[in-house]
C-alpha cells in the first residue's frame, strides 16, 4: 500500500519528485526573493500540494474499477470540498494561535483549545455524514479502506501543521 505525503515520501518516489518540483516552482513564482517564503505562501502551497497528493494517493490505493470510480469520485470531490473548508478554519485558528500564543491569557488559551476541539469534531461529523454516500458506491471493505486512508492522510497533514510552538504555562 502506498501512503506518502510531502516530507514523508521516499526520495525516489514519483510523489516526492513531483511535490518537490511543484514546491520549487511555486516558491520561485510566488516570492520576489527565492530564499524567503512567507508563512502564508507556505500554507497556500501546502494546501495545494496536499490536496493534489491526497487524491493521487487515494486513487493509487483504492484500485477502483471504472464503474466504481465513476460513482466514487463525484462523492469524494464533494467531501473534499467540505473538508477543505474545515481545514481552512483549522489553519486560520493555528495562524491566530501562532501570532498570539506568547501573549495569550489563560482564558484565551482555553478558548483556543475549545475551538480546536470543535474543528476536530467537525471533521469527524463530516466523515460520518458521508459514510452512507460512499457506501452506496463502494463495498463495505472499500469504504473502510477509504476512511483508513483519509484518517492517515489527516494525521500526516496534522504533522505538517504541528510547526506551531507550544504555549508556555
Amino acid at each position: 500500500m502506498i501512503l506518502t505525503l510531502v516530507g514523508f515520501a521516499p526520495a525516489g518516489s514519483v510523489l516526492a519528485q513531483n511535490s518537490t518540483s511543484v514546491k520549487k516552482d511555486a516558491v520561485k513564482t510566488s516570492t520576489p526573493n527565492d530564499s524567503q517564503v512567507s508563512p502564508d505562501d507556505f500554507v497556500d502551497l501546502l494546501r495545494r500540494d496536499i490536496r493534489s497528493q491526497k487524491k493521487q494517493i487515494i486513487a493509487e490505493n483504492m484500485e477502483l474499477s471504472d464503474a466504481e470510480a465513476e460513482r466514487f469520485w463525484p462523492i469524494y470531490d464533494q467531501y473534499a470540498a467540505e473538508l477543505s473548508k474545515i481545514y481552512d478554519v483549522k489553519i486560520a485558528l493555528l495562524k491566530d494561535y501562532a501570532d498570539n500564543y506568547s501573549s495569550m491569557t489563560g482564558e484565551q488559551a482555553e478558548n483556543y483549545i475549545r475551538r480546536r476541539a470543535e474543528v476536530e469534531q467537525s471533521i469527524m461529523q463530516l466523515r460520518l455524514k458521508y459514510m452512507p454516500a460512499f457506501r452506496k458506491g463502494l463495498t463495505g471493505r472499500e469504504t473502510a479502506l477509504f476512511y483508513q486512508l483519509d484518517w492517515r492522510l489527516g494525521l500526516a497533514i496534522d504533522v505538517q501543521l504541528i510547526q506551531v510552538p507550544l504555549i508556555n504555562p
